[in-house]
């Protein structure tokens, strides 16, 4: 195995200098050599699969109660659906027009809290909805809607909804088609990083004693006397099989929910799982510039559809189509590129968008519960409610839901455990707790803070939005070492000293972990990150033991990585 305190090449400050200088600061995660020897080691009273936010979340509830909890994720924390959203903690105003009021309510409550909770990741986002003539929605009844949006928030959003008249709405959005123009309304929801809000509560969890490990991945359940006891396991990065044991076990994999059903031999039935697709495309923000979000309904077909401010891009989404491909593979085709792009230029004429804007285009699959669909089958209108199902074997799994409302279906589950257990019940502080680096009085003034100390003001902006109050640890690293403070790729926030802390502090074990999860580098790059790849694997190489050789390959599979999540398909799959 190698080792991942390596000496680097160059001097970095320590973990206990660090915490030194800012006593607050919690220690390092343990070495993955000491994980993975707990995890075969250890009678665990919780045994969680999948590290998407679904599953992050179940580990940090569960430990919080105090409950004994291995996590462990095939790939890494948020490498299926929980990286590849719209990027929105929000109530879910198009839910309002398919009657889930329930989901709305639940969504709004779970939005007031996150942005309490995590207030650096989590960032108020004001839309515009604007209002042509003939649409399906008229503007009477748009405002009709976002009032009970704002009533169903028991009128704790940011700011409350608001119509607006057609100069107001042009006003707001330059570039805006203004034929047919008849006005529309502001109102507000939320914008995160769905990578990093589902990282942190892994690595929340793992702070509250979880043992969390990416790169793993079950190969069977082991059942005695009929009911599952456990999986026998293999850690990727060294081929090294293990035996976990667990007294219950969670199936938290999301589109992948179905394979590890399959393992479970006395399962049967159909499938409980059933997969939507959503494509988003990034555009140059000065192709599209907009400072507010937009929901549309799209000219091409009428459905609901995002246009959102992301730093110095725009994101453009997304589609929501039935798709068969596997949630390994599943990327944009060329007709969801158009489809998005006509949408766009429908609404911004003089923008010309064409497929030669698009910086990057990915897919994700939403893990809808197959019995949640209409009778017509459209993935549009089937619900976003969660279900838990235990199998014959008492493995229970979990489907559907949304990221908004992670930490109620935490909650749902763990209860369940406790049940299956014959636990008596405890509640976790998870409604409460601050996740890691939200623990800060203000953002504004933790902002202004960075500002001073890093003397750049996106490079300040872009440390505290990931990091939070814990911004300081990384930036500590540029002290040491100057070349740390360059950045990993031009025009980008992103630094060098984020590849040294990634690995040390954040399980980070390959390129994708970093340029994909941690940071946005390959969804914000024409190359996708494959140059800002080789600066970071020179910085990750002395602490994950890497020689020349093994760098190529690091490199070589970054770039196969990359192809096979941000490759756009000649046709659907």
């Amino acid at each position: 195995m190698r080792p991942e305190s390596a000496a680097l090449s160059h001097p970095v400050p320590s973990s206990d200098s660090l915490a030194v200088a800012s006593p607050s600061l919690p220690q390092p995660p343990r070495p993955r050599s000491e994980r993975l020897l707990a995890l075969s080691s250890t009678e665990f009273d919780l045994l969680v699969i999948g590290g998407g936010v679904t599953g992050s979340g179940i580990a940090r509830d569960a430990s919080l109660r105090g409950l004994r909890v291995a996590l462990v994720e095939r790939e890494d924390f948020a490498s299926g659906t929980s990286s590849r959203s719209s990027r929105l903690i929000h109530g879910g105003v198009r839910y309002l027009e398919h009657g889930h009021l329930g989901l709305v309510f639940e969504s709004s409550i779970e939005r007031y809290r996150l942005l309490r909770l995590a207030p650096h990741l989590v960032r108020p986002l004001a839309f515009v909805w604007p209002v042509y003539q003939g649409a399906r929605i008229p503007r009477w009844k748009l405002a009709a809607g976002l009032k009970l949006y704002d009533a169903l928030a028991l009128f704790r959003n940011v700011k409350g909804s608001r119509s607006l008249n057609a100069s107001q709405v042009s006003e707001v959005v330059p570039g805006l088609r203004t034929d047919g123009l008849r006005g529309g309304s502001r109102y507000y929801d939320a914008a995160t990083d769905d990578a990093r809000l589902t990282f942190i509560n892994a690595l929340a969890a793992s702070e509250a004693g979880a043992i969390v490990l990416n790169h793993v991945s079950v190969r069977s359940l082991v059942v005695q006397d009929g009911r599952a006891r456990g999986a026998t396991v293999v850690d990727s990065l060294t081929g090294q099989p293990l035996t976990v044991r667990a007294r219950a076990i969670v199936n938290a994999t999301g589109p992948w929910s179905d394979e590890i059903r399959k393992l479970d031999a006395t399962n049967g039935g159909g499938p409980t799982v059933r997969g939507s697709k959503g494509v988003h495309i990034s555009v140059p923000r000065e192709r599209l510039p907009t400072d507010c979000a937009l929901t549309l309904l799209s000219p091409v077909d009428g459905r609901v559809m995002f246009i959102l401010p992301a730093h110095s891009h725009t994101i453009i989404g997304t589609t929501e189509t039935a798709t068969r491909a596997h949630p390994s593979e599943v990327r944009a085709s060329l007709s969801d590129v158009d489809y998005l792009l006509a949408s766009a230029n429908g609404f911004f004429p003089t923008a010309h968008l064409s497929r030669e804007d698009v910086v990057s285009a990915w897919a994700g699959i939403r893990p809808l519960v197959a019995s949640a669909y209409s009778g017509s089958g459209d993935a549009g209108s089937a619900s976003r409610e969660h279900a838990i199902h235990t199998s014959p074997t008492g493995v229970l799994a979990i489907s559907g839901g949304k990221l908004t409302t992670y930490r109620v279906m935490a909650r749902d589950m763990v209860d369940a455990v406790e049940h299956a257990l014959g636990l008596p019940h405890r509640k976790a502080p998870t409604h409460a707790l601050p996740l890691p680096g939200g623990d800060i009085p203000s953002l504004e003034a933790e902002l202004a803070s960075a500002r001073s100390t890093v003397g750049r003001d996106d490079i300040a902006t872009h440390l505290v939005h990931a990091y939070g109050g814990r911004w300081r640890q990384v930036w500590a690293l540029t002290h040491a070492q100057p070349l740390l403070a360059e950045p990993l790729a031009p025009g980008l926030p992103y630094l060098r000293a984020e590849a040294v802390h990634g690995v040390t502090h954040e399980l980070v074990h390959t390129l994708s972990d970093l340029l994909v999860r941690r940071l946005k580098v390959a969804f914000e790059t024409r190359d996708l990150g494959r140059a800002a790849a080789r600066i970071a694997a020179s910085d990750m190489a002395p602490l994950l033991g890497w020689s020349p050789q093994d760098v190529e390959r690091q490199l070589a599979d970054y770039s196969r990585d990359v192809e096979r999540l941000f490759g756009i398909d000649p046709a659907d799959a």
